[in-house]
Protein backbone atom coordinates (compact mmCIF):
# COMPACT_ATOMS: atom_id res chain seq x y z
CA UNK A 1 0.00 0.00 0.00
CA UNK A 2 1.20 3.38 -1.07
CA UNK A 3 0.22 6.30 1.65
CA UNK A 4 -0.37 9.20 -0.43
CA UNK A 5 0.69 12.98 0.15
CA UNK A 6 0.62 14.66 -2.77
CA UNK A 7 -0.40 14.66 -6.62
CA UNK A 8 3.21 13.79 -7.53
CA UNK A 9 2.84 10.20 -5.85
CA UNK A 10 -0.22 9.56 -7.76
CA UNK A 11 1.84 10.96 -10.97
CA UNK A 12 4.87 8.64 -10.60
CA UNK A 13 2.77 5.49 -9.52
CA UNK A 14 0.51 5.40 -12.63
CA UNK A 15 3.53 6.57 -15.26
CA UNK A 16 1.12 10.12 -15.62
CA UNK A 17 1.14 11.03 -19.36
CA UNK A 18 -0.13 14.32 -19.85
CA UNK A 19 -3.68 14.61 -22.57
CA UNK A 20 -3.90 18.17 -23.58
CA UNK A 21 -3.11 21.13 -22.28
CA UNK A 22 -3.97 22.07 -18.20
CA UNK A 23 -7.05 24.28 -17.92
CA UNK A 24 -6.89 26.70 -15.16
CA UNK A 25 -6.80 24.41 -12.36
CA UNK A 26 -7.38 21.36 -13.97
CA UNK A 27 -5.05 18.69 -16.19
CA UNK A 28 -6.31 15.69 -18.03
CA UNK A 29 -3.81 12.23 -18.44
CA UNK A 30 -3.73 9.10 -18.42
CA UNK A 31 -1.79 6.31 -17.02
CA UNK A 32 -2.03 2.60 -15.50
CA UNK A 33 -2.47 0.65 -12.63
CA UNK A 34 -1.71 -2.98 -12.02
CA UNK A 35 -1.54 -2.99 -15.92
CA UNK A 36 -5.17 -1.52 -15.98
CA UNK A 37 -5.25 1.64 -18.33
CA UNK A 38 -6.78 4.38 -16.50
CA UNK A 39 -7.66 7.84 -16.96
CA UNK A 40 -6.45 10.39 -14.71
CA UNK A 41 -7.49 13.78 -13.52
CA UNK A 42 -5.61 16.32 -11.36
CA UNK A 43 -7.31 19.32 -9.66
CA UNK A 44 -4.69 21.19 -8.17
CA UNK A 45 -4.55 23.92 -6.00
CA UNK A 46 -3.08 26.48 -8.25
CA UNK A 47 -5.60 29.58 -8.39
CA UNK A 48 -8.30 30.34 -6.39
CA UNK A 49 -8.00 27.55 -3.87
CA UNK A 50 -8.29 24.99 -6.54
CA UNK A 51 -11.57 26.25 -7.23
CA UNK A 52 -13.48 24.64 -10.40
CA UNK A 53 -15.13 27.51 -12.94
CA UNK A 54 -16.46 26.96 -15.96
CA UNK A 55 -13.79 26.06 -18.06
CA UNK A 56 -12.18 23.29 -15.69
CA UNK A 57 -16.25 22.43 -15.58
CA UNK A 58 -16.99 21.79 -18.71
CA UNK A 59 -13.63 19.71 -19.54
CA UNK A 60 -14.32 17.36 -16.62
CA UNK A 61 -17.93 16.73 -18.02
CA UNK A 62 -16.49 16.05 -21.43
CA UNK A 63 -14.55 13.38 -19.80
CA UNK A 64 -16.96 12.11 -17.47
CA UNK A 65 -18.83 11.69 -20.90
CA UNK A 66 -16.01 9.68 -22.41
CA UNK A 67 -15.20 7.20 -19.31
CA UNK A 68 -19.36 6.36 -19.21
CA UNK A 69 -18.93 5.42 -22.03
CA UNK A 70 -15.76 3.08 -21.98
CA UNK A 71 -15.96 2.39 -18.50
CA UNK A 72 -12.47 2.74 -18.08
CA UNK A 73 -11.12 3.56 -14.67
CA UNK A 74 -10.58 6.93 -13.49
CA UNK A 75 -8.34 8.35 -10.89
CA UNK A 76 -9.72 12.09 -9.81
CA UNK A 77 -7.18 14.00 -7.71
CA UNK A 78 -9.17 16.74 -6.04
CA UNK A 79 -7.62 19.80 -4.13
CA UNK A 80 -10.10 22.25 -4.01
CA UNK A 81 -12.76 25.05 -2.52
CA UNK A 82 -15.30 23.60 -5.13
CA UNK A 83 -17.20 26.13 -7.67
CA UNK A 84 -15.50 29.23 -8.30
CA UNK A 85 -17.36 32.05 -6.40
CA UNK A 86 -15.52 34.99 -8.17
CA UNK A 87 -17.21 33.53 -11.45
CA UNK A 88 -20.72 33.49 -10.23
CA UNK A 89 -23.65 31.88 -11.91
CA UNK A 90 -22.03 31.00 -15.44
CA UNK A 91 -19.80 28.76 -12.77
CA UNK A 92 -22.73 27.13 -11.16
CA UNK A 93 -24.67 26.66 -14.57
CA UNK A 94 -20.98 24.90 -15.36
CA UNK A 95 -21.16 22.86 -12.36
CA UNK A 96 -24.61 21.64 -12.66
CA UNK A 97 -23.55 20.04 -15.85
CA UNK A 98 -20.41 18.31 -14.91
CA UNK A 99 -21.98 17.20 -11.85
CA UNK A 100 -24.61 15.84 -13.85
CA UNK A 101 -22.32 13.72 -15.87
CA UNK A 102 -20.91 12.16 -13.19
CA UNK A 103 -23.71 11.29 -11.82
CA UNK A 104 -24.47 9.14 -14.66
CA UNK A 105 -20.71 7.89 -14.94
CA UNK A 106 -20.86 6.57 -11.93
CA UNK A 107 -24.72 5.54 -12.28
CA UNK A 108 -23.40 3.38 -15.28
CA UNK A 109 -21.03 1.43 -12.99
CA UNK A 110 -17.53 3.56 -14.15
CA UNK A 111 -15.23 3.02 -11.42
CA UNK A 112 -14.74 6.17 -10.06
CA UNK A 113 -11.10 6.25 -7.08
CA UNK A 114 -10.61 10.27 -5.45
CA UNK A 115 -7.55 11.09 -4.47
CA UNK A 116 -7.38 14.33 -1.71
CA UNK A 117 -5.20 16.88 -1.52
CA UNK A 118 -5.52 19.47 1.97
CA UNK A 119 -8.97 21.17 0.82
CA UNK A 120 -12.12 19.31 -0.28
CA UNK A 121 -15.34 21.52 0.23
CA UNK A 122 -18.59 22.05 -1.60
CA UNK A 123 -19.09 20.85 -5.01
CA UNK A 124 -15.89 19.17 -4.83
CA UNK A 125 -16.49 17.40 -1.16
CA UNK A 126 -19.48 16.17 -3.15
CA UNK A 127 -18.06 14.68 -6.39
CA UNK A 128 -15.80 12.96 -3.99
CA UNK A 129 -18.51 11.48 -2.27
CA UNK A 130 -19.42 9.31 -5.61
CA UNK A 131 -16.56 7.66 -5.31
CA UNK A 132 -15.61 3.78 -4.81
CA UNK A 133 -12.89 4.75 -3.30
CA UNK A 134 -11.35 8.15 -1.50
CA UNK A 135 -7.97 8.33 -0.37
CA UNK A 136 -6.88 11.09 2.21
CA UNK A 137 -3.81 13.02 3.03
CA UNK A 138 -3.10 13.61 6.48
CA UNK A 139 -3.94 17.02 6.29
CA UNK A 140 -7.01 16.52 4.27
CA UNK A 141 -10.51 18.45 5.58
CA UNK A 142 -13.50 17.21 4.09
CA UNK A 143 -17.11 19.53 4.49
CA UNK A 144 -19.64 21.02 2.81
CA UNK A 145 -18.74 24.20 4.36
CA UNK A 146 -14.95 25.06 4.97
CA UNK A 147 -13.61 26.00 8.22
CA UNK A 148 -14.54 29.61 8.07
CA UNK A 149 -17.83 29.23 7.03
CA UNK A 150 -18.47 26.62 9.85
CA UNK A 151 -16.70 29.14 12.69
CA UNK A 152 -19.03 31.75 11.13
CA UNK A 153 -22.25 29.57 11.80
CA UNK A 154 -21.39 28.06 15.51
CA UNK A 155 -20.13 31.57 16.57
CA UNK A 156 -16.86 31.80 16.69
CA UNK A 157 -13.35 32.27 15.15
CA UNK A 158 -11.52 29.95 12.42
CA UNK A 159 -8.23 31.31 13.95
CA UNK A 160 -9.72 30.04 17.40
CA UNK A 161 -7.52 26.93 18.17
CA UNK A 162 -9.86 25.49 20.37
CA UNK A 163 -12.33 25.84 17.58
CA UNK A 164 -9.78 24.20 14.79
CA UNK A 165 -9.19 20.94 17.11
CA UNK A 166 -12.91 20.55 17.06
CA UNK A 167 -13.64 21.16 13.85
CA UNK A 168 -10.40 18.69 12.84
CA UNK A 169 -12.03 16.32 14.92
CA UNK A 170 -15.41 16.31 12.60
CA UNK A 171 -13.84 16.78 9.21
CA UNK A 172 -10.54 15.93 9.51
CA UNK A 173 -8.68 12.82 7.62
CA UNK A 174 -9.18 10.46 10.58
CA UNK A 175 -12.54 11.39 11.59
CA UNK A 176 -13.49 10.08 7.91
CA UNK A 177 -11.32 7.19 7.81
CA UNK A 178 -13.24 6.34 11.05
CA UNK A 179 -16.83 6.98 9.18
CA UNK A 180 -16.80 4.79 6.06
CA UNK A 181 -14.84 1.88 5.14
CA UNK A 182 -14.31 3.64 1.55
CA UNK A 183 -12.41 6.57 3.06
CA UNK A 184 -8.71 5.81 3.92
CA UNK A 185 -5.36 6.74 4.38
CA UNK A 186 -3.72 4.91 1.88
CA UNK A 187 -4.37 3.72 -1.80
CA UNK A 188 -4.25 0.10 -2.51
CA UNK A 189 -2.30 0.52 -5.87
CA UNK A 190 -5.59 -0.99 -6.97
CA UNK A 191 -8.88 0.01 -9.22
CA UNK A 192 -12.22 -1.05 -8.73
CA UNK A 193 -13.97 -2.99 -11.58
CA UNK A 194 -16.56 -1.94 -13.40
CA UNK A 195 -20.18 -2.24 -11.77
CA UNK A 196 -23.29 -3.99 -12.79
CA UNK A 197 -25.57 -3.19 -10.20
CA UNK A 198 -24.72 -0.06 -9.27
CA UNK A 199 -28.42 1.09 -8.34
CA UNK A 200 -28.13 -1.99 -5.18
CA UNK A 201 -25.36 -0.76 -4.18
CA UNK A 202 -26.27 3.43 -4.11
CA UNK A 203 -29.64 1.77 -2.33
CA UNK A 204 -27.58 -0.15 0.36
CA UNK A 205 -25.21 2.97 0.97
CA UNK A 206 -28.70 5.07 1.08
CA UNK A 207 -29.75 2.86 4.03
CA UNK A 208 -26.15 2.70 5.33
CA UNK A 209 -26.88 6.82 5.87
CA UNK A 210 -30.01 6.73 7.40
CA UNK A 211 -28.57 4.53 10.04
CA UNK A 212 -25.93 7.24 10.40
CA UNK A 213 -28.18 10.11 11.14
CA UNK A 214 -30.30 8.19 13.45
CA UNK A 215 -27.15 7.11 15.84
CA UNK A 216 -27.37 10.71 16.10
CA UNK A 217 -30.37 11.24 18.20
CA UNK A 218 -31.19 14.25 17.30
CA UNK A 219 -34.64 15.80 16.80
CA UNK A 220 -36.31 15.49 13.41
CA UNK A 221 -37.22 18.41 10.86
CA UNK A 222 -40.54 19.35 10.58
CA UNK A 223 -42.49 22.26 8.89
CA UNK A 224 -46.34 23.48 8.53
CA UNK A 225 -47.86 23.12 5.31
CA UNK A 226 -50.53 26.14 6.19
CA UNK A 227 -47.83 28.54 5.99
CA UNK A 228 -49.48 31.21 3.34
CA UNK A 229 -46.54 31.58 0.67
CA UNK A 230 -47.08 27.71 -0.06
CA UNK A 231 -50.68 27.55 -0.71
CA UNK A 232 -50.10 30.69 -2.65
CA UNK A 233 -47.42 29.51 -4.82
CA UNK A 234 -48.49 25.69 -5.05
CA UNK A 235 -52.12 27.31 -6.22
CA UNK A 236 -50.77 29.52 -9.04
CA UNK A 237 -48.26 26.76 -10.07
CA UNK A 238 -51.29 23.95 -10.16
CA UNK A 239 -54.61 25.37 -10.25
CA UNK A 240 -56.44 22.07 -11.55
CA UNK A 241 -55.47 21.25 -7.71
CA UNK A 242 -52.89 19.61 -5.35
CA UNK A 243 -52.57 17.30 -2.29
CA UNK A 244 -49.52 17.34 -0.14
CA UNK A 245 -48.59 15.95 2.93
CA UNK A 246 -45.42 16.13 5.18
CA UNK A 247 -43.28 14.11 7.14
CA UNK A 248 -39.51 14.46 8.32
CA UNK A 249 -39.43 17.90 7.17
CA UNK A 250 -40.08 17.08 3.47
CA UNK A 251 -43.14 17.71 1.26
CA UNK A 252 -44.90 15.10 -1.10
CA UNK A 253 -47.73 14.56 -2.69
CA UNK A 254 -49.41 14.68 -6.16
CA UNK A 255 -50.87 17.69 -8.09
CA UNK A 256 -53.12 17.85 -11.72
CA UNK A 257 -52.13 19.59 -15.15
CA UNK A 258 -55.22 19.17 -16.72
CA UNK A 259 -55.79 15.48 -16.73
CA UNK A 260 -51.85 14.71 -16.61
CA UNK A 261 -51.14 13.29 -13.32
CA UNK A 262 -47.83 14.91 -11.43
CA UNK A 263 -45.87 13.87 -8.05
CA UNK A 264 -44.36 16.71 -6.14
CA UNK A 265 -41.73 16.48 -3.46
CA UNK A 266 -39.51 19.34 -1.51
CA UNK A 267 -38.82 21.48 0.82
CA UNK A 268 -40.30 24.97 1.43
CA UNK A 269 -39.82 26.20 4.65
CA UNK A 270 -37.07 28.41 4.22
CA UNK A 271 -34.78 26.24 6.15
CA UNK A 272 -31.33 25.08 5.47
CA UNK A 273 -30.74 21.38 4.14
CA UNK A 274 -29.88 18.82 6.78
CA UNK A 275 -28.30 15.56 6.51
CA UNK A 276 -31.65 13.94 7.68
CA UNK A 277 -33.82 16.33 5.23
CA UNK A 278 -31.58 15.36 2.57
CA UNK A 279 -32.03 11.72 3.74
CA UNK A 280 -35.79 11.86 3.98
CA UNK A 281 -36.34 13.47 0.83
CA UNK A 282 -34.19 10.72 -0.84
CA UNK A 283 -35.71 8.44 1.05
CA UNK A 284 -38.72 9.36 -0.84
CA UNK A 285 -37.74 9.11 -4.17
CA UNK A 286 -35.28 5.48 -3.47
CA UNK A 287 -39.44 4.01 -2.78
CA UNK A 288 -40.58 5.15 -6.27
CA UNK A 289 -37.57 3.23 -7.94
CA UNK A 290 -37.91 0.50 -5.72
CA UNK A 291 -42.17 0.24 -6.07
CA UNK A 292 -42.00 -1.60 -9.04
CA UNK A 293 -44.74 0.54 -10.78
CA UNK A 294 -44.17 1.80 -14.36
CA UNK A 295 -42.21 5.12 -14.28
CA UNK A 296 -41.81 5.30 -18.17
CA UNK A 297 -42.93 8.46 -18.72
CA UNK A 298 -43.70 9.67 -15.09
CA UNK A 299 -43.33 13.34 -14.18
CA UNK A 300 -41.93 14.32 -10.44
CA UNK A 301 -41.95 17.85 -9.80
CA UNK A 302 -38.85 18.70 -6.39
CA UNK A 303 -40.36 21.87 -5.47
CA UNK A 304 -37.98 23.95 -2.89
CA UNK A 305 -37.46 26.90 -1.37
CA UNK A 306 -34.11 26.48 0.17
CA UNK A 307 -31.25 28.75 0.21
CA UNK A 308 -28.35 26.76 1.34
CA UNK A 309 -27.21 23.59 3.23
CA UNK A 310 -26.72 23.35 6.75
CA UNK A 311 -23.49 25.03 7.98
CA UNK A 312 -23.48 22.94 11.39
CA UNK A 313 -20.62 20.79 12.77
CA UNK A 314 -22.97 17.91 13.96
CA UNK A 315 -24.01 17.63 10.34
CA UNK A 316 -20.38 18.01 8.97
CA UNK A 317 -20.11 14.79 11.40
CA UNK A 318 -21.34 12.48 9.21
CA UNK A 319 -20.34 13.74 5.98
CA UNK A 320 -23.00 16.02 4.53
CA UNK A 321 -21.72 15.48 1.13
CA UNK A 322 -22.34 11.61 1.24
CA UNK A 323 -26.17 12.79 1.97
CA UNK A 324 -26.65 15.45 -0.94
CA UNK A 325 -24.33 12.84 -3.31
CA UNK A 326 -27.20 10.26 -2.17
CA UNK A 327 -30.02 12.85 -2.71
CA UNK A 328 -29.13 13.70 -6.51
CA UNK A 329 -28.01 9.74 -6.93
CA UNK A 330 -31.47 8.44 -6.14
CA UNK A 331 -33.01 11.38 -8.40
CA UNK A 332 -30.50 10.31 -11.29
CA UNK A 333 -31.66 6.57 -10.93
CA UNK A 334 -35.06 7.36 -11.10
CA UNK A 335 -34.44 9.53 -14.03
CA UNK A 336 -32.87 6.51 -15.66
CA UNK A 337 -36.13 4.51 -15.10
CA UNK A 338 -37.98 6.53 -17.02
CA UNK A 339 -39.56 9.71 -15.19
CA UNK A 340 -39.45 12.91 -15.82
CA UNK A 341 -37.28 15.39 -13.11
CA UNK A 342 -38.18 18.75 -12.92
CA UNK A 343 -37.23 21.28 -10.13
CA UNK A 344 -39.41 24.31 -9.42
CA UNK A 345 -37.87 27.57 -7.36
CA UNK A 346 -40.63 29.35 -5.08
CA UNK A 347 -38.15 31.77 -3.72
CA UNK A 348 -35.02 30.84 -3.09
CA UNK A 349 -32.13 28.16 -3.92
CA UNK A 350 -28.70 27.95 -3.52
CA UNK A 351 -25.30 25.97 -3.34
CA UNK A 352 -25.00 22.33 -2.90
CA UNK A 353 -28.47 22.54 -2.96
CA UNK A 354 -29.04 23.54 -6.40
CA UNK A 355 -26.27 20.99 -7.38
CA UNK A 356 -27.82 17.86 -6.05
CA UNK A 357 -31.14 19.04 -7.51
CA UNK A 358 -30.85 20.66 -10.45
CA UNK A 359 -27.88 18.19 -11.72
CA UNK A 360 -29.97 15.75 -11.66
CA UNK A 361 -33.31 17.15 -13.30
CA UNK A 362 -34.33 17.24 -17.21
CA UNK A 363 -35.85 21.17 -16.14
CA UNK A 364 -35.16 23.79 -13.89
CA UNK A 365 -37.46 26.15 -13.73
CA UNK A 366 -37.81 29.20 -11.78
CA UNK A 367 -40.76 31.38 -10.32
CA UNK A 368 -41.18 34.85 -11.75
CA UNK A 369 -39.28 37.08 -9.24
CA UNK A 370 -37.21 33.92 -7.17
CA UNK A 371 -33.93 33.66 -6.97
CA UNK A 372 -30.43 31.10 -6.96
CA UNK A 373 -27.60 31.92 -5.64
CA UNK A 374 -23.95 30.36 -6.11
CA UNK A 375 -23.82 30.65 -2.48
CA UNK A 376 -25.50 33.13 0.16
CA UNK A 377 -24.45 36.34 0.67
CA UNK A 378 -22.72 35.45 4.24
CA UNK A 379 -20.70 32.81 2.92
CA UNK A 380 -19.63 34.65 -0.26
CA UNK A 381 -18.21 37.81 2.16
CA UNK A 382 -16.23 35.70 3.63
CA UNK A 383 -14.69 34.11 0.99
CA UNK A 384 -14.32 36.86 -1.57
CA UNK A 385 -14.62 39.76 1.28
CA UNK A 386 -17.88 42.15 2.42
CA UNK A 387 -17.22 44.51 -0.62
CA UNK A 388 -17.16 41.46 -3.27
CA UNK A 389 -20.41 40.30 -1.81
CA UNK A 390 -22.19 43.21 -1.74
CA UNK A 391 -21.21 43.39 -6.18
CA UNK A 392 -23.38 39.81 -6.06
CA UNK A 393 -26.37 40.84 -4.22
CA UNK A 394 -29.50 41.19 -6.01
CA UNK A 395 -31.87 38.92 -8.20
CA UNK A 396 -30.76 38.65 -11.95
CA UNK A 397 -33.32 38.59 -14.46
CA UNK A 398 -34.36 35.30 -16.19
CA UNK A 399 -32.06 35.67 -19.36
CA UNK A 400 -28.89 36.14 -17.47
CA UNK A 401 -29.54 32.90 -15.32
CA UNK A 402 -30.65 31.07 -18.71
CA UNK A 403 -27.47 32.34 -20.10
CA UNK A 404 -25.44 30.70 -17.31
CA UNK A 405 -27.07 27.41 -17.78
CA UNK A 406 -28.51 27.36 -13.91
CA UNK A 407 -32.46 27.25 -15.19
CA UNK A 408 -33.98 26.29 -18.24
CA UNK A 409 -37.14 28.27 -18.06
CA UNK A 410 -38.69 31.16 -15.92
CA UNK A 411 -42.45 30.90 -15.47
CA UNK A 412 -44.95 33.78 -14.84
CA UNK A 413 -48.09 32.44 -13.09
CA UNK A 414 -49.27 35.52 -12.21
CA UNK A 415 -48.27 35.82 -8.83
CA UNK A 416 -47.26 39.50 -7.44
CA UNK A 417 -44.66 39.41 -5.12
CA UNK A 418 -44.33 41.80 -1.99
CA UNK A 419 -40.51 43.43 -1.99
Amino acid sequence: MMHLDTHNNLKAETGFATMGEPVGNLTLGRGRVAGVAVHIALVENKIASGSLGVRECDKLASLFKIVATQKTPLLLYLDSAGARVSEGLPALGAFRHMYRAALEMTAAGAPLVCMLGANCYGGASMLAALANERVFSDNTQLAMSGPTILAQSAGASAIDEVFRAIAEAAIGANARVKLSASNSKTWRRAVPEPATKTDSAWHQLHVELGERWKNQNRPQSAFTLGEPHIREELKALYPDGYKIEEQQGVLFGRAKVGEEKIRLMGMVDRQPLTAQRAWALADRVWALCLSGKELAGSRLNIVVDCEAHATSLDDEKIMLSQYMANLAMALTILGRRGAYIETTVLKKLGGGVYVALASASVKVNLLHGAEIQLLPGRAIASILGDAAATNTEGRAGADVYIAARVIDQELKVGLVRKI
